[in-house]
């Protein structure tokens, strides 16, 4: 006679959510490992087979809540799902400046900006650097500072050599909150790699380093080293984010990891290897991707304060009357497009960078896009890509985002009136797109970027109180009234709605 297989519970997973563990039956009980393999060799046992099943199952239960009294299941303890507190979106950089492209159009108008050549770098003997962000390391420690929004009770970073084609081998890393400057305050955690202090990235990969208990503030600044012992002044190219507006260091040669204050030889306001930083936090409710271009990235934003609009969100988001902790994670690329790419430092599309940058980040429940005024404006008079083509992306992002239950948030583009640029063909187009994003109802809300910087004696142009110099950017001011504008009721809902 056959035996029907009795009902099997699995234990939660300790690591997919607050909620029940992957592997547990629905409506079924989440046993102790213990529990369950008392409950198969019961029933597997031939010398029990006098038991019933119904006695069997109660007394597995029974089983069950004594042994969970004493071992607990795992996930009930767990201090909270991971987040991301900081990220940037990367792109690969080749090992020697590109030749100069041919002259373009004439400006729109001559640019009035002041032209600030990048801080110093001092090469290792022997060798030779061009400007920033040129600036290879040998043998160096790089102190890189980042600035969390979220805070957590353990810390993993992620690093990445997404566009290199040979290996990396990083041969230190450390985390740590700053002190000042280059200096660390003491008890920083060293970071290890599966267990291991070094890790060599294949080509196109990417490296968790292993989660470490270390208190990571909201808001805060963080240090994280990353000794390189070989040199990235090889062909193969160099996976950085080209315009961090944030001041790193680069050591004098040697590993220099977790030393209270690095012996800098340089500065620099690039990211190198770095991606992403990543918390353990309890009470958290998702996390807001920032996806744009320069306009996200904070491109004229004052350097070293933390004033792109992303930053400014941040701050709102957890001084509000009821505070909202959500990581933000800012993946802007100044010069990225939404359908066609230009020089290295723009970074791919935005179609082909959606998935790495914004749909893989851990916890992202709401994205923010602010694309597109980089293919209106190189266009200058040429018909295409047209609003419509632009809108068609648009939706592709959207699709692909709903698909994962994940909301989008429509940013409207802001004025552009006397950028090197700008054409009254683009403006037509900007004005086209804007108006879609406001009334097309794709989006899942709209936040109207366009109406919070523009001059209302005359729409084409940012307020002067808000304009960098450049006509395009916004100055800290302009970021300030970007995040401002936000209404963040738009983020009290675990996604899409």
């Amino acid at each position: 006679m056959s035996r029907s297989r009795p009902v099997r519970a699995r234990p939660c997973s300790p690591v997919r959510s607050e909620t029940r563990g992957a592997g547990c039956m629905k409506d079924a009980p989440c046993l102790p490992w213990s529990a369950q393999w008392l409950g198969r060799f019961l029933w597997h046992n031939p010398r029990v087979t006098r038991f019933s099943r119904r006695r069997l199952f109660i007394l597995t239960i029974v089983l069950a809540i004594a042994l969970g009294a004493i071992w607990p299941a795992r996930a009930q303890t767990s201090p909270g799902p991971w987040v991301g507190t900081w990220s940037t979106s990367v792109v690969g950089r080749p090992q020697l400046p590109p030749p100069p492209a041919p002259p373009g159009p004439p400006p729109f108008m001559a640019s009035t900006c002041p032209v600030t050549a990048p801080p110093p770098v001092a090469p290792p003997p022997g060798q030779t650097y061009g400007p920033q962000p040129f600036v290879h390391v040998t043998n160096q420690t790089l102190r890189q500072i980042v600035h969390t929004s979220v805070g957590g009770s353990r810390v993993r970073v992620m690093f990445s050599n997404a566009f290199g084609t040979s290996p990396l081998t990083i041969g230190a890393a450390h985390v740590a909150l700053r002190d000042r400057d280059d200096a660390i305050q003491a008890g920083g955690r060293a970071l290890t790699f599966s267990g291991r202090p070094t890790m060599t990235i294949p080509a196109n990969a990417v490296a968790y380093s292993d989660p470490v208990t270390f208190a990571v503030p909201p808001l805060a600044d963080l240090a994280i080293d990353l000794y390189l012992p070989g040199t990235s002044n090889t062909p193969a190219p160099l996976t950085m984010h080209v315009a961090a507006w944030q001041s790193s260091y680069v050591s004098e040669t040697g590993n220099h990891a977790a030393a209270p204050k690095l012996p800098t030889v340089a500065t620099i306001r690039n990211w190198f290897v770095l991606s992403r930083v990543e918390v353990e936090a309890a009470g958290t409710t998702g996390a807001i991707v920032a996806f744009g271009d320069s306009i996200t990235d904070g491109t004229a934003s004052t350097p070293d304060t933390n004033s792109r609009w992303p930053d400014v969100l941040a701050r709102r988001l957890l001084a509000a009357p009821t505070p909202l902790k959500m990581g933000i994670l800012n993946a802007g690329i100044g010069g990225n497009r939404v359908l066609s790419e230009a020089a290295y430092g723009s970074g791919v599309n935005a179609l082909a960078r959606f998935e790495i940058d914004v749909l893989s980040q851990p916890g992202v429940t709401h994205v923010i896009v602010l694309e597109g005024i980089n293919d209106i404006g190189n266009a200058r008079q040429t018909p295409t890509p047209t609003a419509e083509d632009l809108i068609a992306g648009h939706k592709q992002l959207i699709e692909r985002a709903h698909a994962r239950g994940v909301a989008m948030i429509g940013g409207t583009l802001p004025p552009f009136w006397g950028a090197g640029y700008y054409t009254e063909v683009g403006e037509a187009k900007r004005q086209a797109l804007n108006e879609w994003i406001r009334t097309g109802k794709a989006y899942d809300g709209v936040i109207d970027f366009d109406k919070a910087t523009r001059d209302p004696a005359d729409p084409r142009k940012l307020l002067a109180a808000f304009d960098s110099c450049d006509h395009l950017h916004p100055n800290s001011a302009g970021y300030a009234a970007m995040a401002e504008a936000i209404d963040l009721n738009l983020f009290r809902s675990g996604g899409r709605r």
